[in-house]
C-alpha cells in the first residue's frame, strides 16, 4: 500500500521484509505481470495504465529482465538456446542472437557450458544462464526475485556481486 518508488540507472534497490509482506507482489507489478488496483506504474518512462496485454508483453520484452529464484530455464533447451529464445521473441534471430547469447554466457564464465541443458548445470550455473537471459535484450531494468535463494552462500555471494557491481553500477542498469 502507498508505494512510491523511483529507481534510476545504475541504482540497486533491495526490498526486504517478512514473508507475506508484498515483496513479490511489488516486483510483479514493477515487472508488469500484475496491474495495480489503484495508482499508476511507469516503466522506462512509459505509463502502463491502459496498455493492452500485447503492449505490456512488448514492453516487458524490451525494457525488463527477470531473474527468478527457481531459474525458470527451459529444460529441453541448451544454455545458449535459453538465452537466444528471449531475443527470438523480440525479433532478433539467427547468427546475431547466437553471437549475443555466446557473448553473454562467456561474460558470465559459462563459455564451456553453452551446449549443456539445465539438468547438467549446477545451481550457480543455472542462475548465471538466467542472468544472461535477463540481459539478452539489453534492458534498462533487471528485476530479481530472491536470486540467491536456491544457492549456497559462496555462490549466492558471487551472484549478488555480479548483479550489484557488474550489471548495476558498471553497466548503468537499475536493479530491484
Amino acid at each position: 500500500d502507498q508505494v512510491d518508488l523511483r529507481v534510476e540507472p545504475g541504482e540497486i534497490v533491495l526490498i526486504m521484509g517478512p514473508s507475506g509482506s508484498g515483496k513479490t507482489t511489488l516486483l510483479s507489478m514493477a515487472g508488469l505481470l500484475l496491474r495495480p488496483t489503484d495508482g499508476e506504474i511507469a516503466v522506462a518512462g512509459v505509463q502502463i495504465n491502459g496498455l493492452s496485454q500485447r503492449e505490456l508483453a512488448a514492453l516487458r520484452l524490451r525494457k525488463l529482465g527477470f531473474v527468478f529464484q527457481a531459474y525458470n530455464l527451459l529444460g529441453a533447451l541448451t544454455a545458449r538456446e535459453n538465452v537466444e529464445v528471449v531475443m527470438n521473441l523480440a525479433g532478433k534471430k539467427g547468427k546475431a542472437a547466437r553471437q549475443r547469447a555466446e557473448e553473454l554466457l562467456e561474460m558470465l564464465g559459462l563459455s564451456h557450458r553453452l551446449d549443456h541443458k539445465p539438468a547438467d548445470l549446477s545451481g550457480g550455473e543455472k542462475q548465471r544462464v538466467a542472468i544472461a537471459r535477463a540481459l539478452a535484450n539489453d534492458p534498462p531494468l533487471i528485476l530479481a526475485d530472491e536470486p540467491t535463494g536456491n544457492l549456497d552462500s559462496k555462490t549466492g555471494q558471487e551472484v549478488m556481486e555480479l548483479l550489484c557491481c557488474g550489471l548495476g553500477r558498471d553497466q548503468g542498469r537499475a536493479i530491484i
